[in-house]
């Protein structure tokens, strides 16, 4: 039995190792890691007879939340959609739950840190690829195009979910480079950070691209890193004029309007839709899983003057669509559970004594914030295949937690 429980720890040790990886595969790929990493876990805690986990703040907090998505369950439109709902959200639960109970040693943090460094290498490098061949070399994927700029989208369906891919990781790696003690380190980490903001830029993705930005100026800041800051500054100074023509024109036909440089007219129709659906279901919202389903019956002919929308489409904005799905409670529910979240993060950053688990707790914090800045413009938190990364980073950050 203890050699079956050997292979079982070291199964799912290798998983969660994987996991960043392996969504920037395949989604068959990243759901095969997913199932292993979880089934392993509940099969090691059977055997052991330990209880799931321990009942930590954010869990309980995570639980409410979940709680109510099934009182949601009162204003579905589709019990089949709201079901499927409520197992994405157990299922982002043992996500973070596997990562945070079973990551216990340094050398398994930096294992994970240079899973993630080849993840977005590999992503980036097949994203400059696609650039200069037409296709990425993953899986033969065109390049997008939009205002007759060509936009990378490397192994994923669209330009915009490389950039949420890569801009939840990339802040991680550039926080090692810019912690990190060792000069290996700093330049195998520097060298990975650079080709996954080079996948960013060439995504186009403006909500990833500020992510980006705002995690990495955050983190240089905080190291007291003058040259890193003043360098950021003076690239967002200048970039309107180095920026490609194309994007020039465009800024100049919507008035540099700074709302729709960063969103677009038909984002911003959805907005005042979704704001709508709110208003009527403040409470409890539509129904979990069911914004798609419902958006349609909330447009409004002032919302829809500058911009005709589809009947059925995401928010393109992760808070705004969960306000609409799970009312302004679940809603609250969830900046609770990040509140809290962070808050033990950043108390692993300024209490750890060992310098890598310093660097990556911040670096940590710095991704998930940029992710969550990227769910501003994007449906970050409910691409099916991404938001697996943002859980892995929630867990990985309450793992360190445990390492104070």
């Amino acid at each position: 039995m203890k050699k079956f429980i050997g292979v079982i720890e070291k199964i799912n040790y290798w998983s969660i190792i994987l996991l960043p990886f392996s969504v920037g595969i395949a989604p068959g790929v990243a759901n095969t890691v997913i199932a292993i990493m979880i089934g392993t876990f509940i099969i090691e805690k059977i055997i052991k007879r330990e209880k799931l986990c321990s009942a930590s703040l954010p869990v309980v907090i995570f639980v409410v939340f979940m709680i109510i998505g099934v009182f949601t369950f009162i204003n579905t439109v589709s019990i089949k959609n709201s079901l499927n709902g409520m197992f994405k959200l157990f299922k982002f639960l043992m996500i973070f739950l596997v990562c945070s109970e079973n990551i216990k040693d340094r050398g398994h943090f930096k294992k994970i840190a240079v899973s993630v460094a080849c993840a977005i290498s590999l992503i980036g490098i097949d994203a400059i690829w696609q650039l200069f061949s037409g296709k990425d070399f993953i899986h033969g994927n065109p390049l997008n195009g939009n205002i007759g700029l060509a936009r990378a989208t490397a192994s994923f369906p669209g330009c915009n979910a490389l950039g949420v891919y890569l801009t939840g990781l990339t802040p991680l790696i550039a926080g090692l480079a810019l912690f990190s003690t060792g000069l290996k380190n700093r330049i195998f980490f520097s060298l990975s950070a650079l080709i996954g903001s080079l996948g960013v830029y060439f995504s186009l993705s403006r909500g990833a691209g500020l992510g980006l930005f705002i995690s990495v100026l955050f983190l240089s800041l905080v190291k007291k890193n003058k040259v890193i800051t003043s360098g950021l500054i003076l690239l967002l100074l200048i970039f309107p004029f180095v920026m490609p023509k194309n994007i020039k024109e465009w800024a100049k036909s919507v008035n540099y309007n700074p709302m729709i440089l960063l969103t677009c007219e038909a984002r911003m129709s959805i907005y005042r839709n979704t704001v709508h659906m709110i208003s009527e279901h403040p409470f409890i919202g539509v129904g979990i899983n069911t914004f798609s389903r419902n958006y349609g019956k909330y447009k409004t002919a002032a919302a829809e003057a500058s911009f005709k929308t589809p009947d059925t489409i995401y928010a393109h904005n992760s808070f705004l669509q969960m306000g609409g799905e799970m009312g302004l409670l679940g809603l609250g529910a969830f900046f609770i559970f990040l509140f809290f979240t962070l808050k033990s993060i950043w108390s692993a950053f300024k209490r750890s004594a060992d310098p890598f688990l310093k660097a990556l707790s911040i670096s940590v914090f710095a991704a998930i914030i940029a992710y969550l800045i990227n769910g501003l413009t994007e449906t970050s938190l409910y691409y099916a295949r991404i938001v697996m990364i943002f859980w892995f980073l929630i867990g990985v950050g309450l793992a360190l937690t445990r390492k104070e």
